[in-house]
């Protein structure tokens, strides 16, 4: 505790607060070291699109909780860079977030949420920030992003399970918020969208874990910077638990793939 609280304080022995206005992903005030801060050094620059990038992330809510599914691959442009990479991060106790755009832009936010989560833990108080908490803190992070026209390029869900509720809500990169009982981001929300509302919520884990497998197999048949690893998260009473990636089925035997000759009228 002693050290969390160390984190927050300046040189000046006031405390940092990622809470007030302005700290939204800006330096902190220990930042300025004598001989002046490298931001004043250095051009003001903004992002104009994302580099390295993760597809679409999914979320419903189930009898028990809430469950978000992902694959694990970072493209850049249209390669398959890395396929290793989790994008479902735990903050505190209750929530979970998945992020889909920029990588880098989704690692500065799991920062932020670090260093928020730690703030609230200094107090000691017995008060924990609630899932809907996080949603509020995200949406007012991106809108004060986009209004310095230096947006950070993701959209993300959040999904939480406290006092018997669950939550499940997303923000995207301009800080537009919204609540619901299913979600899909990026490419999902073309394919797997219909296939989350036509399964609903009155399912068990298990039940939920095969249509969101099930999705992510529509995703990857059709979006070529999507991968076959993927990665599950649930959030429930009994708390937070995110499994390992593992390897989801596919089919490619079909007559189609097999036979690839062409077969419509030749233009040469």
């Amino acid at each position: 505790q002693n050290m969390a609280m160390a984190s927050f304080m300046g040189n000046s022995g006031a405390m940092f607060n990622p809470l007030t206005p302005g700290a939204f992903g800006t330096q902190a005030p220990w930042a300025n070291a004598a001989g002046g801060s490298r931001a004043a050094a250095e051009p003001s620059t903004r992002t104009q699109q994302p580099i390295m990038t993760g597809t679409g992330v999914l979320a419903l809510k189930y009898k028990d909780g809430v469950m978000l599914a992902c694959d694990t691959l970072a493209s850049y442009g249209s390669t398959a860079l890395y396929r290793g990479i989790q994008r479902l991060s735990p903050v505190g106790d209750y929530t979970v977030i998945g992020g889909s755009g920029d990588i880098s832009d989704f690692q500065r936010i799991k920062k932020l949420l670090t260093e928020l989560n730690c703030f609230d833990e200094s107090y000691d108080d017995g008060c924990r920030m609630t899932p809907r908490d996080i949603h509020q803190y995200l949406g007012r992070v991106m809108y004060n992003r986009r209004n310095k026209f230096d947006p950070l390029w993701n959209q993300l869900i959040v999904a939480g399970f406290r006092d018997g509720k669950p939550f499940l809500g997303s923000v995207d990169l301009i800080g537009t918020m919204y609540e619901d009982d299913v979600m899909a981001t990026g490419f999902g929300s073309y394919m797997a969208l219909p296939l989350l509302r036509k399964a609903g919520t009155e399912m068990s884990k298990e039940e939920a874990k095969k249509v969101m497998e099930d999705c992510l197999r529509v995703d990857y048949c059709r979006n070529c910077r999507a991968t076959d690893v993927i990665q599950i998260a649930t959030v429930s009473a009994e708390g937070i638990e995110i499994g390992e990636p593992y390897k989801n089925s596919s089919y490619w035997d079909y007559e189609g793939f097999k036979n690839t000759n062409f077969r419509g009228p030749k233009s040469f």
